[in-house]
């Protein structure tokens, strides 16, 4: 009985071990980031099982643990989280985690996360939300879905139009010209906010580092088009809202001016051609007999500049006053600069719905600005792109030309097409803003040109 009552009061004495709160938070802190990358590998595996064309673009992210972020932000190669906010996040709704993942992963697709270095980031930031938000709602995947509120269906009402493919592009300009009160900026961003911009910021758009990572997801963004549109068409059948969005983002852009220089020709110009001039001889002979040079600058050049061309506007209902003048404004900069032209120009402008409206023959600069200064749409009938090519067809016949280089066609893209190839270069052009896609003949070029272009 002695000896047990020893026994007892001996382990009674034993001292407790000493804690160190230092180690304690670097466990508890080790041990959530353990829990944070369980999290989200396990989003990723849910986002991979039901989007099989997102393979690419989730291994395009690694996972680091941040506080400053607000619960999820990304910089294009890492995806930051706040540790205690992931986890209440997760505990709330698995579908909000995966949501709020795939959120930041298509902002890196669509580059929002390389904004210009000019960019208003209140508009910017906000624009991007609604965009992949939007995007997100029209994915019929469970791991991923949420009811839309009344307020956000309310907002999407003020900020997206009917018929058009959301872009933050789009959204941003909308949001610019709308001058919402900061009350209401105040309420879209609560209803769209689900991850922190904080890291897009923090490098320069042409430092090294942002170039590699956006030509990466550039690459990433091409390869996810291909992937849905082939190998995985079934499981893409869900995400048509995707797809209309990487088709509108991955149209190549053209600038403007280049594709003019496609409808330059050669042709000889009284000019003094110094590349060819010989410096030495002249010199030689001037020395030698006091005023007779040995050689003389050719008066010729061979130069590439605009000759004979038309252009076709669409005057139906569906093509807008303001695109049309943007788009004479952009061909009138070109043709106002000095090596653009030769010396007299010939351009016929010529306005057309289902009928030739009106034809202008510009052959000085001063008489497109005057023309683009008096410029009205005439017609706002139906379309038919047959007129224009019979009535250019009779110009050539005619000899009105030198050489017609090529037909530019600015219109929405619906109407009829001739049935045989003209015998010069042709192009549609198409607004990207109201650009539905549309296959053009074969003998055609088919140019995109969307707002930016014009800038």
């Amino acid at each position: 009985m002695t000896e047990d009552r020893t026994t007892f009061r001996a382990e009674e004495k034993k001292p407790l071990p000493i804690r160190n709160p230092i180690h304690d938070a670097q466990k508890r802190a080790l041990q959530a980031e353990a829990i944070c990358h369980d999290i989200l590998q396990n989003s990723r595996n849910q986002l991979y099982l039901n989007m099989r064309f997102l393979d690419c673009a989730l291994a395009g992210l690694a996972f680091q643990g941040d506080m400053s972020v607000h619960p999820l932000g990304t910089d294009g190669s890492i995806l930051y989280y706040q540790p205690e906010e992931l986890m209440e996040l997760f505990r709330k709704s698995r579908e909000r985690t995966n949501r709020a993942y795939l959120h930041s992963l298509l902002h890196c697709i669509f580059l929002h996360v390389f904004p210009e270095e000019k960019v208003d980031q209140q508009y910017w930031n906000l624009a991007c939300d609604v965009t992949v938000e939007t995007i997100i709602d029209g994915l019929y995947v469970k791991c991923v879905h949420q009811p839309q509120t009344m307020a956000r269906r309310q907002a999407l009402d003020l900020l997206l139009e009917e018929g058009k493919t959301v872009t933050a592009q789009r959204l941003y300009r909308k949001l610019q010209t709308l001058h919402l009160p900061e009350a209401k900026m105040q309420e879209l961003r609560r209803e769209f906010y689900v991850d922190d911009h904080r890291k897009w910021y923090e490098t320069p758009p042409n430092h090294p580092k942002t170039v590699t990572q956006r030509k990466n997801w550039e690459d990433i963004k091409d390869r996810m088009q291909t992937e849905m549109e082939t190998f995985s068409k079934e499981a893409a059948e869900d995400s048509k809202s995707l797809m209309n969005q990487l088709a509108v983002e991955n149209r190549s852009r053209y600038d403007y001016k280049e594709f003019l220089r496609k409808f330059s020709v050669l042709k000889e110009e009284m000019k003094v051609d110094m590349d060819t001039f010989d410096y030495i001889f002249y010199n030689y002979g001037m020395n030698l007999y006091g005023n007779m040079p040995l050689i003389e600058p050719l008066e010729t050049k061979e130069e590439r500049k605009v000759e004979d061309f038309v252009i076709v506007i669409d005057t139906s209902m569906s093509c807008k006053g303001e695109l049309v003048r943007k788009f004479l404004e952009e061909t009138y900069s070109v043709l106002g600069e000095t090596e653009s032209f030769f010396r007299r120009i010939h351009v016929h402008i010529i306005q057309c719905d289902e009928k030739i409206q009106s034809d202008v023959v510009i052959e000085n600069a001063a008489q497109l600005k005057d023309y683009m200064a008096h410029f009205t749409i005439i017609g706002e009938g139906g379309t038919d792109f047959r007129p224009p090519f019979a009535y250019v067809e009779q110009l050539m016949r005619e000899k009105r030309f030198t050489r017609l280089r090529g037909l530019i066609y600015f219109t929405d893209g619906y109407g009829i097409f001739p049935a045989k190839m003209p015998p010069y270069e042709t192009a549609f052009v198409f607004m990207k803003e109201d650009y539905r896609d549309i296959d053009v003949p074969p003998w055609a070029i088919k140019l995109i040109l969307g707002e930016d272009d014009f800038e």
